[in-house]
């Protein structure tokens, strides 16, 4: 399954860190073996303090449960995509960046939205100064995203300067 998502995705070395739950299956030989000859880097670290979401990570406890359903499915795990796609929907905004969504991040096309956004709203201020108390919203791209961020990281969020052309009067 990850040989297939690495090769799907177009994953190359040293791009992907996988973050376990330190059970056993995730540092046996064989998975290290695995995740070595990919070039994703395994990490066994866990917070000390868990702020893990546990519901999305019971989205993801199928793999370990694959053996015993692959029968049912003519393509082995096929019912992954099913499973986790009906439950988590790909418009949702996530928490990192409330104006798009992971599908439209993950395929590159968050940048050109944003841009198109600041654009928008600028002409939409010009055409009606009155409705307008103050500056337009900051459509700027976050550029690093923490998978649990603390509370002093999610206000010094790194972001990416905007270009001139597009910056808000």
């Amino acid at each position: 399954m990850l040989k297939d998502l690495c090769a799907r995705e177009a994953i190359q070395p040293n791009q992907v860190i996988l973050h376990s739950d330190n059970g056993g299956p995730m540092k046996g030989a064989t998975m290290l073996a695995t995740l070595q000859a990919l070039g994703v880097m395994p990490s066994l670290s866990r917070p000390g303090v868990s702020n893990d979401n546990p519901y999305s990570e019971s989205l993801f406890k199928t793999p370990s449960r694959l053996s015993a359903r692959s029968v049912r499915y003519p393509v082995r795990g096929t019912h992954l995509g099913c499973r986790t796609g009906a439950l988590v929907q790909p418009r949702t905004p996530p928490q990192c960046n409330p104006f798009v969504t992971p599908a439209q991040r993950h395929a590159n096309l968050d940048q050109d939205i944003l841009d198109r956004r600041t654009l928008l709203y600028e002409a939409a201020r010009e055409r009606h100064p009155l409705r307008w108390k103050g500056a337009t919203r900051d459509w700027q791209r976050i550029h690093v995203v923490h998978l649990n961020p603390d509370r002093a990281d999610r206000n010094a969020a790194t972001l990416q300067p905007r270009s001139p052309e597009l910056k808000a009067t």
